[in-house]
């Protein structure tokens, strides 16, 4: 029976041993995989009462436990599914460990495991205890030395972390390899790959002179579509030198692509494993949004070598010490490498859209949870995404150079330690010799923050006062948080902006005041969006239109003209017969015609989507409001025909000579497309688009539109795509999540169809997001289908996957426990399915911790 309780944070206690050393000695086999662990132990501190070792192991066939040497009998030890533990031990001594392990039947993609033909590793966060009995937990920090024996013609790369100490070649057909890694470092860093690959090799010389081999590793044949990752790594180390002043440590820097892997990609000590969809990419076969995926998530992990390797989790509820900090730090990176506004609204997008539906939702949670049943449950947006915007609130505050200041005490203080978030907010704290303890209640928050603003501006005085009240999210009541509001002020005569800054909201409801303002001003508020809240600000028509030409931040621009385009969406969808006002088409004319950068205006023109409007609807009825979305877009559509047309051409021309502006264009134009395929006259413009595609981002955008407008040519284009792509897994994926979101009725017996697909394997990872993810969060039509058809298609595929794979299937149940928002119909048909989970007779921690919780709301 799955155990469902809780750890506590409050409850978090040292362990009473420490693991210095850790040798393993590892013979890959399908099936019948050998590890030896050979681990020095001591107790943490010897004055105290002896505790007995519980290790932690499971999925595992032990072979034999030793103490400096001596066998140990059954009587000597007791073994659970779960541990194994030894009641007496010595202070200190070497404790070996014997346990065969079967990789081919690990379906869960945790511990050792088999993706096609290579042996890979996922350790983050417990998946260290499928390969050897051990104190799993990140605080055991360990020098690691890792000999590995394959077969050589099958295996001639075996691969681990650290640096090559030894290579022997041992007859038989049999090698081994040893690897070492000087610095101390948790479990669930450790990483092992053995297989046969092409390799893409290179160098970079580190700004103190040191040369770095750099080795990227991937399928045979996909050696042409790793040249871009290999830059991205190198921009990653050269902008970490630069910016950060953190040279990377090792002789090696590894990456492996893998097929089958559970996330998208994981940051062990100089061998990093990447889900390939990460790593491959060329035009051909990559779309512009792909490339900017690499870069980042190469970043990421690169960025990770020293926040979250050198300094580390001290528990697993610190997760944001690492993840919050580094996505900041990729978000930053991304920003610099490409156009920075663009860069923040998409990262605001994806907050609002998914992290706020998280917030609302019965797995809320802080950025830095105080009780977990399964850990991986918690690597979710709002540990990674909003832990971000936390990191981004405190750089805010304290600016470029005290940021910088904070993060070299961070570094210096606890480099080679596991550590907590109060361990990081006291070292900026320190670095600046600012108080951060109001700061520090955002890590123990929970949902999203509301923060009421209203101004008045007295004429005769010339002041302009501003009030803010906060409010706490989800119930909580707890002192007001610190929060910066970036601002704007702009003269509504001149148009110029006369004052900008960010302002501290300290208090529940506090004022500020300018004085000498001549004229009433626009305020523009929440610039760059400067905290994760939502803000209540009511304003004119004409302020908003005035900031969408005048305010020098672009997200602001941008959200004021979203703002406007969401006001109306939420009006038509309360009212069927509304009809969009003359004042936004004409804002969305001069849009359409300003003469902006083409990726800007694209965003600026593309309407908010189903998952984003719920949060600004109340108790929604969803084919109403796809209703009402539909409706607005062919308002827009009616009223702008020839100026979309005329940009579509636009785009067409300028990308056949454009380089430097290309993926701008190629939004620009594909936003247009979205538009102008509703009108049936354009289908021959989009057939054209999808044959004449020299590049993967026009071809896939004329197939997806094609889909969703369900278009008479599409069967026609998704045959030709497929025949074109049916040897590229990671283009077939997008071929799969297309046909999940085609829009007709027949989408159930497609979707059928597609699980019996040749090329479909629910054990992969990739293919089962792509046509069960895509179905049930980019198919909201059919997916809320008032009988109820799509949420039991996504109960049956939870159902099953939940037996192969559970963190997919915990990831995938989202759209099943987020109801809230919608009617109350929705909620109880949501609820049924739920319970319908809840009664199988074996569920896994990850879906049942999820259901448990939705159904308690």
């Amino acid at each position: 029976m799955t155990d469902f309780t809780p750890i506590y944070l409050k409850d978090y206690q040292q362990s009473a041993y420490r693991i210095p050393t850790v040798n393993l000695h590892i013979e890959l086999d399908d099936e019948r995989t050998l590890v030896r662990n050979i681990m020095t132990i001591e107790k943490a501190d010897s004055s105290a009462a002896p505790d007995p070792l519980v290790l932690d192991g499971h999925h595992m066939e032990l072979v034999s436990v030793k103490i400096d040497e001596q066998l140990l009998s059954d009587a000597d030890y007791q073994l659970t599914d779960e541990t194994l533990t030894i009641s007496k031990v010595p202070e200190a001594f070497t404790l070996i460990i014997e346990t065969i392990i079967n990789p081919k039947a690990n379906t869960a993609l945790e511990g050792i495991y088999k993706s096609g033909g290579a042996f890979c590793s996922q350790c983050e966060a417990e998946g260290f205890r499928r390969i050897s009995y051990f104190l799993d937990r990140p605080d055991v920090m360990s020098v690691y030395t890792t000999t590995i024996v394959a077969d050589k013609s099958q295996y001639p790369y075996l691969l681990a972390n650290g640096n090559c100490i030894e290579r022997k070649d041992l007859g038989n057909d049999q090698h081994q390899v040893t690897w070492h890694d000087p610095f101390h470092k948790p479990c669930y860093l450790f990483a092992l790959v053995a297989g046969d690959f092409d390799l893409l090799a290179d160098t970079f010389t580190t700004k103190s002179g040191r040369v770095v081999d750099l080795q990227l590793f991937v399928d045979k044949g996909n050696l042409f579509k790793s040249h871009y990752a290999m830059q991205a790594l190198k921009d990653s180390m050269a902008w970490d030198e630069q910016v950060f002043d953190l040279e990377y440590d090792l002789d090696i820097y590894m990456i492996v692509a893998v097929d089958f892997f559970n996330m998208g990609a994981m940051e062990n000590k100089g061998l990093n494993i990447f889900n390939s969809k990460y790593v491959l990419a060329d035009e051909r076969t990559a779309t512009d949004d792909d490339f900017f995926n690499v870069q980042a998530v190469i970043g990421h992990e690169y960025f990770h070598n020293w926040t979250g390797n050198r300094v580390t989790c001290r528990d697993w509820f610190q997760l944001s010490l690492k993840e919050g900090l580094t996505v900041f730090r990729d978000q930053q990176f991304s920003a610099d490498m490409h156009q920075a506004d663009v860069t923040r609204i998409n990262n605001v997008r994806v907050l609002r859209s998914h992290q706020f539906a998280e917030d609302a939702g019965p797995m809320a949670h802080p950025i830095r949870p105080e009780k977990v049943v399964e850990m991986n449950n918690f690597y979710t947006l709002t540990v990674y995404e909003k832990g971000s915007e936390v990191i981004r609130m405190l750089h805010t505050l304290l600016g470029e150079q005290g940021f910088q200041k904070g993060m070299k005490e961070y570094i210096s203080r606890h480099d080679g330690q596991a550590v907590t978030c109060d361990d990081f907010v006291g070292a900026m704290a320190d670095a600046n010799g600012k108080d951060l303890s109001q700061f520090s209640l955002w890590y123990s928050q929970v949902g999203t923050p509301v923060v009421n603003a209203r101004t008045h501006y007295d004429n005769i005085a010339n002041i302009l006062t501003i009030d803010f009240q906060q409010f706490s999210a989800k119930g909580q009541q707890h002192p007001a948080l610190l929060i910066p509001i970036g601002y704007e002020l702009i003269d509504s005569k001149t148009c110029e902006v006369i004052a900008d800054g960010v302002l501290s909201l300290e208090q529940s409801q506090q004022s500020f005041t300018f004085t000498d303002i001549e004229n009433e001003p626009v305020v523009v508020l929440l610039t760059g969006f400067s905290a994760p809240i939502k803000l209540e600000f009511e304003q004119s028509e004409q302020a908003l239109l005035t900031t969408m030409v005048a305010a020098k931040d672009g997200f602001s621009r941008w959200e004021a003209s979203q703002v406007l385009i969401r006001q109306n969406i939420r009006k038509a969808y309360l009212d069927s017969d509304y009809h969009l006002p003359q004042t936004l088409h004409q804002a969305f004319a001069d849009i359409l015609n300003a003469d902006i950068e083409p990726a800007f205006k694209a965003l600026q023109i593309t309407l908010p989507g189903f998952a984003e409007m719920t949060e600004f609807v109340q108790d929604v009825e969803p084919q109403q409001l796809l209703a009402a979305l539909s409706g607005f877009k062919q308002n827009l559509v009616d009223q702008h025909r020839e100026q979309l047309q005329a940009l579509y051409q636009q785009c067409t021309q300028a990308l056949a000579t454009e380089s430097t502006q290309a993926a701008g264009l190629r939004a620009l134009k594909n936003a247009c497309l979205d538009y102008l395929a509703a009108d049936k006259d354009f289908e021959s413009q989009l057939t054209q688009q999808f044959h004449d595609a020299t590049n993967m981002t026009e071809q896939i955008a004329a197939l997806d539109v094609a889909a969703q407008y369900n278009v008479a040519g599409f069967e026609d284009l998704s045959d030709a795509f497929a025949k074109q792509w049916q040897k590229d897994n990671l283009v077939m994926d997008k071929w799969f999540a297309i046909q999940a979101k085609v829009q007709d009725e027949g989408v159930f017996q497609r979707l059928q169809s597609l699980l019996e697909h040749p090329d479909f394997s629910m054990q992969n990872p990739n293919r089962a997001r792509a046509v069960i993810g895509s179905f049930a969060v980019q198919n909201p039509k059919y997916f809320h289908s008032a009988d109820g058809r799509g949420y039991d298609w996504l109960t049956s595929q939870i159902e099953t996957l939940d037996k192969i794979n559970p963190q997919v299937a915990s990831r995938l149940i989202t759209p099943l426990i987020q109801g809230q928002g919608f009617s109350k119909t929705v909620q109880q048909s949501l609820k049924q399915r739920l319970l319908r989970l809840q009664s199988m007779a074996e569920i896994s921690a990850d879906i049942g911790e999820k259901i448990a919780a939705a159904l308690a709301e």
